[in-house]
Parts: C-alpha cells; structure tokens; sequence
C-alpha cells in the first residue's frame, strides 16, 4: 500500500512510508540519529536515496514523524472514554493501561521517544508533549486525591513520575512476543502500582 507524505506526495509503490519510518526508527535506535545517514537508510532498504525523499524531504522529517507515531497513539489514549468520565482514579488506570498498549504496539517509536534529549527543535517539540502528557496524568492523580481516593501523603507530581517511571521501563526489556500480553502487563502493574496508590478503607 502506498501512503502519502504530510505534504501530500505519493511514495512510490512497494515502499510504503511505514515500512520507511520502520527501518529508520530501528537505524535511530541502534546507531543513533545523527550517525545514520539516508545513504544508509536506503541501502538497509534495499532502494535509492531518491526513493526515500520521495516520501520524506529529509532525515529530520523522519524523526518528526517517528515520535509523532508515539505520541500520538498516547494522546489518543487521554481522549477515550474512560479518561474523560469517572471517578479520576478511574481514568488514571485508564490511562495507564492505554499507555502500556501503545508502548506494547509502538514499542520501536517510544523508545526512540524516551531517548530524545532536546538537541533538535524536534526533539524539543516532542518533549514539550511529553511534558504535556506528564501534566495530563499529573491532573488527574491530583484530583483522585481530592476525590479521595488517592493517598494525599505523595505529591501529585512525585506519583505520576512514579506510574510513568514503571510504564517507561517496560521499554529496556518487554518484548511483545515473548509470551505476555499487553494487557497482562498492564494487568500486572495495576495491581503492584495502584494496590500502595490507593486509599485505605
């Protein structure tokens, strides 16, 4: 299937731009953006440099789309049901759970996503949301506790890195075919994270 650049040009077909942003994250990750090329990009592809900027004008166009893909698949999650309506300790594990099955189904995209360090304007777009994300959560565990249903004795802020920091470690070592589903694991890190989280009754 062919797809359409974000300015609206046509790959050519058998080269769809996933299957280009793909081979790009995996280049990202391994040998880190700067140090890949699109010379070899396209030999990983199999296909000329004029090929790939028939999808893309260039390598940071890439890695604009690559974090977008993570990010807005998490975005997506804080626009569901079941983030917007309810008790908020409800739509907290909502939105945990959400982001275990993007980082489940998008896995290449958030690690790249959670080695970004602000060296580009890119890259600081993508951490601008990120923290727009943090924010988000952060909101919604500060009012589960004047909801009473959190504990009050951690600061808001503190308990979202903490969710975020159990999320974002499932990227050094989940593998989605190694057995556990998305939703097992999500299951999992309610259950040990949300058990302290709560409120005694």
């Amino acid at each position: 299937m062919t797809l359409t650049t974000g300015n609206g040009r046509r790959g050519r077909p058998g080269h769809s731009l996933e299957s280009l942003l793909d081979i790009a994250v995996a280049a990202f990750i391994e040998r880190g953006f700067e140090a890949t090329s699109m010379d070899e990009l396209a030999v990983r592809l199999g296909v000329t440099k004029s090929a790939i900027y028939h999808h893309v004008p260039s390598k940071v166009e890439l890695l604009r789309l690559a974090l977008d893909r993570a990010l807005d698949a998490l975005f997506a999650v804080t626009e569901e049901p079941g983030a917007t309506r309810g008790r908020a300790i409800d739509r907290l594990e909502h939105v945990v759970r959400g982001s275990v099955r993007v980082l489940a189904a998008e896995l290449p995209s958030v690690t790249l996503l959670l080695r970004v360090r602000g060296n580009s304007e890119v890259e600081r777009a993508a951490l601008a949301r990120r923290r727009a994300f943090d924010r988000f959560v952060t909101d919604l565990v500060r009012a589960a506790e004047e909801e009473g249903d959190v504990r009050p004795d951690v600061d808001p802020a503190v308990t979202s890195r903490l969710l975020f920091g159990a999320v974002n470690s499932l990227a050094e070592w989940y593998r989605p075919d190694g057995g556990l589903s998305a939703d097992d694991l999500a299951d999992a890190l309610i259950r040990t994270s949300f058990e302290g989280l709560r409120t005694r009754t």
